[in-house]
């Protein structure tokens, strides 16, 4: 008896562990739902029921995710992770959970994102990484993240965002960008143009407002003409990369150059590198066209008022000759009418 007693415990004991509720936390059966926020906790609870699709973890202090924290839980659809002390997040942070469509990341101190951080949510469409202290994002949250719909990054410290990452989500229907210190150079014109396209197609965001420069702190992104950006010069990469290729044109032309050297031809020509066409300022375009069309203007103007002075003068001439000259001519003098007199007597 005491023995078939102890087997029914075993048994009791192999359920709870496999579909019981993780210490400290309430479960909700019928929502398959499981409760472990406000318990104080520093990591992700195991053993966890794998039919669980909503884990709410706010207001603890959980400051890491293991790889295989949630793979207990295969089923989850919902993840709240809000308001604990989340660092970073490591690549396979969610691994297993091809099922979850809303992750709330809020109210962390994340300053880093791991390029294809999110690889393993194929179902993802809500991501929150808002109140951190992210510096800058990858080109890519990963190759499975193209059916997310609302990104926000509100309340960061990003400078900038690169435009391959927005268009790497092209179901994305709402993004938030509001209160980061966004830098309004040369770097962010990829994303003034993207931020365009995404409202005109309909999409709805909070707008980047300017921190720097000092001349457009407070500016709305998209209120600044795209003139006043002017471009990018080449970074330290591509200055590197340029004096590569110098330098090795240069070895080859040298190579060529003594070749033809021993063959009697010392032609320098094809070895001079041509110069690239610069870029045309487009504010000093502007200014000659105005500058033309002005000057433009003055002389036609001037043409138009020599017109007007030569045909007045002309008017007066004809109305004076008409007046005096017409009259003397038909009388004629007593000096001239005499001859034709005499003639004919």
């Amino acid at each position: 008896m005491k023995g078939y007693l102890l087997l029914i415990l075993n048994v009791i004991i192999l359920i709870y562990e496999v579909h019981g509720c993780p210490e400290k936390c309430l479960c909700h059966p019928p929502s398959k739902t499981v409760d472990c926020k406000n318990r104080g906790l520093v990591d992700i609870p195991s053993h966890l029921p794998s039919e669980t699709q909503i884990l709410l973890l706010q207001n603890n202090h959980i400051w890491r995710i293991n790889q295989s924290a949630f793979t207990g839980a295969p089923w989850l659809k919902i993840l709240e992770l809000s308001n604990n002390s989340i660092t970073s997040l490591a690549s396979g942070a969610f691994q297993g959970l091809r099922y979850l469509q809303v992750l709330n990341l809020t109210k962390n101190l994340i300053h880093y994102v791991e390029n294809k951080t999110f690889s393993s949510l194929p179902q993802l469409k809500e991501l929150d990484l808002s109140f951190n202290r992210i510096l800058s994002l990858p080109e890519t949250l990963g190759k499975n993240t193209g059916n997310i719909t609302l990104l926000s990054v509100k309340h960061n410290k990003l400078q900038k965002m690169e435009r391959v990452l927005l268009e790497s989500l092209p179901n994305l229907k709402v993004v938030l960008f509001k209160d980061n210190p966004w830098q309004c150079n040369c770097n962010v014109f990829g994303l003034k143009l993207w931020l365009e396209s995404f409202l005109y197609r309909g999409g709805i965001s909070d707008g980047i407002i300017c921190s720097t420069p000092e001349n457009r702190k407070g500016k709305d992104l998209l209120k600044v003409p795209y003139e006043m950006y002017g471009v990018c010069p080449p970074t330290a990469a591509h200055v590197t990369l340029a004096s590569f290729h110098h330098h090795t044109s240069e070895h080859r032309n040298s190579l060529k150059h003594a070749h033809h050297n021993e063959h009697g031809d010392s032609s320098h020509s094809d070895c001079e590198p041509k110069p690239k066409s610069r870029p045309v300022n487009l504010r000093h375009a502007i200014a000659t066209v105005v500058i033309t069309g002005v000057v433009c203007g003055i002389v036609c103007l001037m043409m138009l008022a020599a017109a007007v002075y030569g045909c007045a003068y002309a008017a007066i001439t004809a109305k004076y000759h008409k007046e005096h000259l017409a009259p003397a001519i038909e009388q004629g003098s007593p000096e001239e009418k005499e001859p034709f007199d005499s003639s004919l007597a």
